[in-house]
Parts: C-alpha cells; structure tokens; sequence
C-alpha cells in the first residue's frame, strides 16, 4: 500500500497545479466609483436641454448619488468572485448618508463593445450594512472563462438591476 502510495504522489502533485491554474485570479479591483445618475447634459441653441443617463454597457444606473468609500474584488478564471465593500451610501436627497436597505450583487462585463454579455452573482444580493459595508462571495454565472479583456465590475441594486458603484481595475 506503501508503495502504490508513493507511485502516486508524483502523479497527484502533477496533476495539482493545472486545478491551481484554473483558479487563477482573472482580474482584480481596488477602490471605487460611486454612481453619478447623469453622464451628460446638452443645451442646444433654442434652449432644449437633452440629459443622457450615466449608462454603462448597457446597465442603467441608479437615479440617485451614490458614493463609496472602499472596494476591494478579486474574480478569478472559474468565476469565483469575492468583493469587500465598503460605506456604499446614498449620495444625495432625502436619505443622504443611508443604505436605503438596499440588497446588492456584482456584475462582470469582459467585452469592450456590444453584445456584452452580465457575469452575475446572485441576483437576491447580500443586504448592505447600515454603513453602507458588505461582502460577496459567490459564483459568476456565467463564468468569464480565461480572458477578460476589458473588465467593468458593477455593484448593483437586487431590486431593480441599476448600478450604484463600479470597481477600479488593478490588473488589466
């Protein structure tokens, strides 16, 4: 039994670094941006004002300020993603200062341009602390696969799919 132990240990330890390999951190993220809900205002010449909302790979975005003060993401190849938010909080109105006990989930877009296709987690979400603080750790359905070209990680609101706050890329 000894023996065939030994045998097999060269193989196993063979074998171990290609299942590494498939865990491999695809794309990580530190800080945060939060949502500002209009990305661009025009007034022509007779005074028509035309505003464009902050729309993001084809993600609308929350219709209120939100502000965040850390985020730190990891996602690797197999899709495992794991995020640590933090102080993701209404930015403005009424409830300034306020999670507005909203239930949040990632997004993962790997495409520059169209069709995109959304690497979610759990669209139930995970709720936000009352500072705005909150952990993800899931699965991204579907996985991203081995490459992510251009990555846009979202922070978005389980109740009505808009963003509240993307992540800034480390490693493109």
């Amino acid at each position: 039994m000894r023996r065939v132990l030994l045998l097999a240990l060269p193989v196993l330890f063979a074998l171990l670094p290609g299942a590494a390999l498939s865990a491999d951190s695809l794309v990580k993220f530190a800080g945060g941006i939060g949502v500002i809900p209009i990305s661009n205002v025009v007034v022509a010449a007779d005074g028509t004002i035309t505003v464009a909302r902050n729309v993001v790979r084809t993600v609308n975005s929350a219709g209120q300020i939100w502000v965040i003060a850390d985020l730190e993401a990891d996602v690797t190849s197999d899709g495992r993603i794991r995020v640590n938010g933090r102080g993701l909080l209404l930015g403005g109105g009424n409830g300034i200062g306020t999670n507005a006990n909203a239930r949040v989930f990632a997004t993962l877009i790997c495409e520059a341009a169209a069709p995109f296709t959304l690497r979610s987690t759990n669209l139930a979400g995970v709720p936000l602390a009352a500072n705005g603080d909150f952990q993800i750790d899931d699965m991204l359905s579907p996985a991203p696969g081995p490459v992510c070209d251009s990555p846009v990680l979202l922070i978005r609101n389980a109740g009505n799919l808009v963003w509240f706050a993307a992540g800034i890329v480390t490693n493109p």
